[in-house]
């Protein structure tokens, strides 16, 4: 199963987790005017919001080439990924430190339906935790040995890093609303409702931050693993019509559909067919080691060495 298939399993479960949790989330805060509640009431509509964005992603990617756009839509999964950093910075995030800074003035206990909130983010974190074991499992069939903060890092499909941040925010998320709520129920100050309410937005706005630079290098455009650069680098070895590879380059057009340019050195006694001969083997080669390098330009050359 390919790193989409697992990403969009992984997608739904949070999806179908976080529509549940708004519901009861916004109930609990018409019940008891919860800023902390409010606040998660917001973040679970702007992760809905975000998975549907990365599904719509993922099908626009899947679009024919054209002549404008020759190489295809691959990098549409970037570009929405992108907008989900957005969209959890601005919606989340902000909203977050603004209703902080609002119950901060005016701090009010909960004064009805105490038990309501507690009720609602317990179910509330095991709902999440159950979406978010979904993640870790599909991102496990993925990344094999690499670690958690490698794989975030270097991961070239963007849905299962997105929804693994998503979900540990939100699962932080709880148990800061959880700290908060709890802490008013006790004193009766409903500064401490703020106090939560602030670190959500902290740490929604940190996780948007990190999203934002991991996808923004996707969208520049980024090479291919040193696992895949070595692949290919041996693949068009292995034959005997190539002498050397004098330089490449390659550069990912989707998280599953990678280019390659290199310049290879044939023998100069060889004659432009079987030149021609040795290039779509070398091709085949590569296509047979990395799936995933779609399109292939090689250049032959005649290697010179100085002196």
């Amino acid at each position: 199963m390919s790193a989409e298939a697992h990403g969009t399993r992984a997608i739904i479960a949070a999806l179908l987790a976080n529509l549940g949790i708004a519901v009861t989330k916004f109930i609990a805060f018409a019940l008891t005017a919860s800023s902390s509640m409010l606040a998660e009431s917001i973040h679970s509509v702007a992760d809905s919001g975000n998975q549907v964005l990365l599904l719509v992603g993922g099908k626009r990617a899947k679009r024919a080439a054209t002549p404008q756009h020759p190489f295809g839509f691959g990098r549409d999964r970037y570009i929405y990924a992108f907008i989900v950093s957005i969209v959890l910075f601005t919606v989340g995030g902000l909203f977050a430190l603004y209703e902080a800074y609002q119950k901060s003035q005016h701090r009010e206990g909960i004064t009805s339906w105490q038990w309501v909130p507690l009720a609602v983010l317990v179910v509330a974190i095991i709902l999440e935790s159950v979406s978010f074991r979904t993640a870790i499992r599909e991102s496990n069939m993925v990344r094999g040995k690499t670690s958690w903060v490698r794989f975030v890092r270097t991961a070239r499909a963007p849905e299962l890093p997105v929804i693994l941040l998503e979900d540990l925010g939100a699962l932080l998320g709880l148990i800061f609303a959880l700290f908060g709520v709890g802490m008013t129920l006790i004193t009766g100050d409903g500064l401490w409702d703020a106090i939560g309410t602030a670190m959500i937005g902290v740490l929604l706005v940190t996780i948007a931050a990190i999203l934002a630079v991991e996808t923004k290098s996707l969208l520049l455009g980024e090479g291919a693993t040193p696992e895949h650069v070595e692949a290919i680098e041996q693949a068009i070895l292995n034959g005997t019509e190539i002498e050397r590879v004098i330089h490449m380059k390659t550069l990912h057009l989707g998280p599953e559909e990678l280019l390659v340019a290199a310049k290879i050195a044939v023998r100069d006694d060889e004659t432009a067919e079987k030149v021609a001969i040795g290039i779509d083997a070398a091709e085949a080669r590569i296509r047979e080691a990395v799936p995933i390098a779609r399109v292939i330009y090689l250049e032959p050359d005649i290697f010179r060495r100085d002196g």
